[in-house]
């Protein structure tokens, strides 16, 4: 296996059969289980607006929870680079999703508001230029095809 290249597999399992199946729109349920071998169970569905479990994770928050993760991981990792010591990062993200007329819908944007603290003052205007960075090694950001947008807030332990 090359270093180059990284698999990841997963299973996904319908649990939403209620005895008949996909018979109607309404009468089957979108939950399902996320199964990552080692792993607990992540409990799918879809958002409730098109009839999923508000109790279960959809696959936009996933999105964009995986958005959030790899900027915070890319972001982190550039920190160091720069020798900048971060203490705690906390991000508030928020994602647009629009709706076509044919049912299809996408992404339009995320908006990251990560709010970084640093150890030391002389490094808060480095950690908000380093946001850019992040965003440029981020695997997820770079493999979406809408933008990723960054609104961070810097300030000292």
């Amino acid at each position: 296996m090359s270093l180059h290249e990284h698999h990841y597999a997963l299973a996904v399992q319908w649990t939403g059969n209620l005895g008949e199946g996909t018979a109607s729109y309404r009468g089957y349920s979108r939950d399902h289980d996320i199964l990552i071998p080692g792993l607990p169970v992540l409990q799918g569905s879809a958002d409730p607006t098109f009839h999923g479990d508000k109790e279960r994770y959809n696959p936009e928050q996933l999105l964009l929870a995986a958005l959030a993760q790899c900027h915070m991981l890319s972001f982190l990792h550039v920190a160091v680079k720069h020798g900048v010591v971060v203490t705690d990062y906390h991000d508030e993200a928020t994602g647009l999703m629009k709706l076509n007329r044919d049912g299809s819908g996408q992404f339009e944007r995320v908006t990251l508001h990560p709010h970084v603290t640093v150890a030391d003052q002389s490094h808060v205007e480095l950690a908000a230029q380093l946001h850019h960075e992040a965003n440029q090694v981020c695997f997820i950001a770079r493999s979406v095809n809408f933008p990723v947008e960054h609104e961070p807030e810097t300030v000292v332990a």
